[in-house]
Parts: structure tokens; sequence; C-alpha cells
């Protein structure tokens, strides 16, 4: 019994501490930049590649963990070239990139000495990290590390309680004071040897609850985030993280994320948690796998992916469109012909995202609305039946105009907004924007 008080009052105090969290001004600086940057790349590459089936191979095929480590003999990126990636999503007119460190796998994307699970011990020997870490830089794009909580490998992490991972032939106990220590390990490194890091952006959590949609969403065990979250803080007070957690945030993350889907939506049967005021972020594919699968042609359009992007700055979130590299180190044709399509189209309409918050009109069945300090802009995704067009809010307009051309819009001052003439307005393309310059 006095163990059992002993426990509940550390729990108390952990609790404590967690809800004491106060951002540094670097962090709170850093949130706001995040939100600026509205459009990023997500990168799922790792050991997984080398099957073409998908970053869940692993578990969905129930693949044993000796024969699945055999990968490290295989999985070789010789054509590996961080600054035609960084080039690629610069020139689609992205800020930063998140790349996939440590996926479900256990697989380690970079030279960590905490495990030889990685790929410094393939063939490739090279660590793409610092690679990455370095072209990031050089080229002015920011970089921020997905990390697993989640393992399919070690015996330490508590697998026994977990949704996935029970084919992997795990006998041996767990131990999470061991798994916590390693992962805290892993992240000094990522925090310490590869210069300043946008963010750390977890994935896991989920594997200790019950399903999404569940009304008990507790975990299982306690992952002692507290800790975790300090440690970060502690090494880079402006690293921002996020848990891909399907919850609401918990106290001393500094962002928010909805996994393919953007805020409101639940397509994905995995969006439950409400928006927060924390910044936001949406992270979707741009076919159906995350990582590698070769026989995924469902590639999203042009059309999709900027109606996707314009959306999710619509409802105040950052788009983190993701690709999936070839095992051999390439970003398939698909993708970046696509994304050279994307970044034609930021080029003459990124001043609509960049640097916008979500307008003063919740999403539309048309259409979103973004706004700076000296702008509103109306993105037209397809026709409207009606002949005028309000939009609300404490504003002077000097110009209403279709962004792009020399086309001005007739409107007229009302109480509380103003009326735009959408008489002959025809909507074209994937959007058509509407400009409205304040005086």
């Amino acid at each position: 019994m006095k163990n059992f008080i002993l426990s509940i009052l550390c729990l108390f105090v952990l609790s404590a501490q967690a809800q004491t969290y106060t951002p540094t001004k670097a962090n709170i600086a850093a949130r706001a930049a995040f939100q600026d940057r509205k459009f990023g790349m997500f990168i799922h590459w790792g050991a997984s590649s080398v099957l073409g089936d998908g970053e869940w191979v692993m578990d969905n095929k129930g693949i044993n963990k000796d024969d699945y480590k055999k990968l490290i003999k295989v999985f070789n990126p010789v054509d590996f070239d961080a600054a035609k990636w960084v080039s690629i999503a610069k020139n689609a007119g992205m800020k930063y990139i998140v790349l996939i460190t440590r996926h479900h796998d256990g697989f380690s994307n970079w030279d960590t000495k905490q495990s030889d699970w990685k790929i410094t011990n393939t063939h490739y020997k090279q660590d793409p990290l610092k690679l990455l870490a370095a072209e990031c830089k050089k080229q002015g794009i920011k970089l921020g590390f997905y990390y697993s909580t989640l393992d399919w490998i070690r015996d330490d992490y508590p697998y026994e309680t977990g949704r996935t991972g029970k084919k992997s032939g795990r006998t041996v106990k767990s131990n999470y004071d061991s798994y916590l220590k390693f992962m805290k390990g892993q992240l000094t490194e990522l925090l310490t040897n590869y210069g300043d890091i946008s963010c750390i952006w977890f994935d896991g959590h989920w594997d200790q609850t019950n399903p999404e949609g569940s009304k008990d969403r507790s975990s299982r065990i306690n992952w002692k985030y507290d800790e975790i979250y300090s440690l970060i803080h502690k090494l880079q007070p402006a690293c921002m993280i996020g848990n891909n957690h399907h919850l609401d945030p918990i106290p001393g993350e500094d962002f928010q994320m909805f996994e393919q889907d953007l805020p409101g939506q639940n397509t994905s049967g995995l969006s439950f948690q409400t928006a927060s005021s924390l910044p936001i972020e949406s992270c979707i594919t741009m076919n159906d796998a995350w990582g590698f699968k070769i026989t995924d042609r469902n590639y999203k359009s042009y059309t999709n992916i900027i109606q996707t992007l314009a959306g999710a700055a619509g409802r105040n979130s950052n788009l983190l469109l993701n690709v999936g590299p070839m095992p051999n180190g390439e970003i398939q044709i698909e993708f970046r012909d696509t994304l050279a399509l994307v970044g034609k189209w930021v080029k003459q309409y990124g001043a609509s995202i960049y640097g916008t918050r979500g307008g003063p009109l919740t999403p539309q069945s048309w259409g979103v609305t973004t706004q700076d300090a000296k702008h509103i802009y109306v993105h037209l995704f397809k026709q409207r039946k009606e002949s005028g067009l309000f939009i609300p809010g404490n504003f002077k307009a000097k110009k209403v105009s279709l962004m792009g051309t020399n086309t001005s819009l007739p409107f007229s001052p009302r109480q509380n907004g103003i009326l735009i003439d959408t008489r002959g307005l025809l909507v074209t393309g994937p959007d058509t924007i509407i400009a409205i310059d304040f005086q």
C-alpha cells in the first residue's frame, strides 16, 4: 500500500511538472516562423524501402525481427543526393523538410552510437542526416526530425501492451527504463550533432492506447514525456515538439498535427481531436503510402495538391506533403514532376499562402480564405452560383482584384465587411484567387 501511494505521488509530481511548461521566447518566435513557412516536405525512407511495400511492411507481413534485420545487407542507397532532395523541396516552394530518422522498425537513418541497426552499417556506410543537414543549411531550408517512440524490434520496448509488432518474435520481457534511456541517448545525438533542428516529430503513442475514436484512449504505459520533452527543450529551446498521438495536445508540446486530414476533417478515421491554439500541421501523402510502395500508382493530382495547400492555409494549418523515395535514394519521377508544377504555382500565388493565417470565413464548399496584415485572399476552388460574395471584417478595402491579373472586381462597403460583385467571374485552374488590399 505504501509503495502504491508513493507511485501515485510520483505521478502527480510528474504531471505537475509537465503542466508548468512555459515556452521560451525563442520557442514562441519559432512557432510564429513555423506558421509563416506554411509548406514542408515529409520524407519516409529507410530499410523498409527495399521491400517496396510501404513503411509498415514488417508489421503488415508479420516478418520476424531476425529476418527483417537482413535488410541491413541489402539497403544501399547509392543514388542518394542531399542536394537534389533539398532542391526538389525548395523548387516546389517548400520551406522545411522533416525526415524519418527512425521509424517503427527501429532502423536508424544516422550514425547513432545507441544501436548497430543503422544505415552506417549498411554497404552505403555514410550518414545521410549529416549530408542533409549541411545541404539544408546551404539552401536555407529548415530541418526537422521524425522519431518513432514505438519499436517493432527492440526487446525493451513495452511490446506486450502494444497494439502492433506482435509477430516480430520477441520473447524477452520489456524494460521501459532501458528503452527510455535509449531514446534519450538518440535524441541527444540528433539535437547536438546536426545543427539547429526546427522540430522533433514524434509518432507511436497510439500503439499503447485503444483505437482512435474509442471513448478511453488513455495510455497503457507512462511514456515519461516530461523527461523527454524537457531534454529536448534543454538541448535546443527553440526546437518545437509535436506528437502524432491523434489526441489533443499534451503539456510540453509546441505544435499539433493531423494525419491524412486537414483540421476539421476526419476522412482517415484518425482525426477525432480538435484543433488547438497551438500551430497546426497537416501531414498528407502524395499517393496512398508514406514509404516507397512499388504498386501504389494512386498519385494525387497537381490540382488536388494546390487545393490541399490552400485548404490547409485557410484552416490556419501548415501542409507537410510526403514523398517516399526509392531504396536507391532517388525521389521518383512522379513526385518530382508534380512538385515542379506546384513550385510554378507558388511562385505566382505564394503571397496568398506564406505568412498568412486562416481568413475571416470558415472553410466553405467552394474554398477558403487566408489573410495577412494587409490583405485578405479568397481561394475559389469551384464556381459559385451566387452573384455576390460577402467578406466580413473590420477593415477598409482599397482594391479588389484577381490575383495574377490586372482584373479589378467591383465591391461595395457593407456593415462589418464588403460585398464583392462576382458576376461574370469564371473560376479556372486549381485555385482562382481574389485579393483584397487594405487601405
